[in-house]
């Protein structure tokens, strides 16, 4: 379907907003258990419990859409997901302990959905790395700003029924996006059935399909091992909390800097260089945490890690897409980060007893699998079938 500039930027912009949806419970999620155990009295055995739910109705949520979503009105079904996650919140806000596991696990499965439709719709866009890139990066807006109030303000004085009941009221809000989308039928891919088919028929994609999803999940495992001690490695180094606030807060705004950087760049560098421009960003960051010994290095050490790390997620989602026709594949991707966020902090912890560089040297082994995959046998995979994307004209 050929659309002015004007409507894909619209079409663009309702579908950000609608994944970001998607992206508040897991961004928040460290600040609302938190805010429980302080609140509620919850255990760290609760709480912990209710972070395996979460994910659990997250990866569930991610196989029910690459079932469902192209049989759905996206536009009914943003609002009903919405809606269902707000309302999980809001009786989170006051229902008892013991109701609190299924309800974070509702929150998760709607959250997956959105994710997935976000990216549904994205992966469908010419430029998909532009598209990508501008999802993720307007997400990474609207979670700084939620993450700049949210414990600030709204803990310190609501305590945890505040903060639910603050993330239900700016999902309601997220959802009137749904007004933006576009009609289902108008992204179907060609010779693509809106009905019908087997249930394993869902999940038929070409194997380099299958191939690129799990490099993807050894890429974040790596990675996201490396995140869920990098704290760790600041507070080895004798850094002042101020200072570690000062290295995270700035981490997250280069994050969406990163991906919003990407969106201006698009498809610009083909389908090998990006990835090489990961790796080479990437082992930048890595070396320098490896010789931090203080503030400068840690600091920037950990910034340019936060870039490469964004890049990688948003070109190797744009491959995958690329690499499937169906335009389903990519919503199992949310599904390979929520394993990655399973396995990676798990590998990073058995290696931590030998140092931190051992830490490191997993990030940087994860990372150079992939990218050797994604821009070799996989790139020349997409130029032999002519897939390299037409460019699509943008308004500005």
């Amino acid at each position: 379907m050929k659309m002015s500039g004007r409507k894909t930027l619209a079409i663009m912009l309702a579908a950000s907003f609608a994944s970001a949806i998607g992206g508040l419970p897991f961004n928040t999620l460290p600040i609302l258990l938190g805010a429980m155990v302080d609140s509620l009295g919850f255990s760290v055995e609760q709480i912990g419990l209710l972070g395996s739910l979460c994910f659990a109705g997250y990866l569930l949520g991610t196989l029910v859409a690459v079932v469902l979503i192209d049989h759905l009105n996206w536009r009914w079904l943003t609002l009903g997901c919405a809606s269902g996650a707000a309302a999980a919140y809001a009786m989170s806000s006051w229902l008892p302990a013991t109701a609190q596991l299924p309800l974070w696990a509702v929150v998760g499965f709607f959250a997956a959905l959105m994710t997935c439709l976000g990216m549904r719709i994205m992966g469908e866009m010419a430029n998909k790395e532009r598209a990508l890139g501008m999802r993720l990066g307007i997400e990474l807006a609207v979670v700084a700003a939620v993450l700049f109030t949210l414990p600030s303000w709204v803990i310190a004085h609501f305590h945890y029924t505040g903060a639910a009941l603050m993330l239900a009221a700016i999902i309601l809000l997220l959802s009137l996006s749904a007004f933006a989308l576009p009609q289902r039928q108008d992204f179907m891919g060609e010779g693509e059935p809106s009905r019908g088919g087997s249930l394993l028929s869902r999940f038929r994609f070409s194997p380099a399909a299958y191939a690129a999803l799990a490099f993807f999940f050894l890429f974040g495992a790596g990675q996201i091992g490396l995140w869920a001690f990098l704290e760790r490695l600041g507070h080895g180094l004798a850094l002042q909390p101020t200072e570690l606030g000062i290295v995270f807060a700035v981490l997250k705004l280069l994050g969406g800097a990163a991906a919003l950087a990407l969106a201006v760049v698009g498809d610009r560098l083909g389908v090998r260089v990006p990835h090489v421009i990961v790796l080479l960003v990437l082992g930048t960051g890595l070396l320098l945490l490896g010789k931090a010994d203080g503030f400068l290095m840690y600091a920037a050490g950990a910034w340019i890690w936060e870039v490469g790390f964004t890049w990688g997620c948003i070109y190797q989602t744009a491959a995958i897409a690329r690499l499937d026709r169906s335009g389903r594949s990519i919503m199992l991707i949310p599904g390979a980060f929520a394993l990655s966020s399973m396995v990676g902090p798990a590998m990073a912890g058995q290696l931590l007893g030998q140092g931190f560089g051992a830490v490191l040297w997993l990030a940087a082994g994860c990372a150079v699998i992939p990218v050797l995959a994604f821009s070799g046998l996989l790139a020349r995979r997409l130029n032999g079938h002519g897939l390299e994307p037409a460019p699509v004209v943008m308004p500005g």
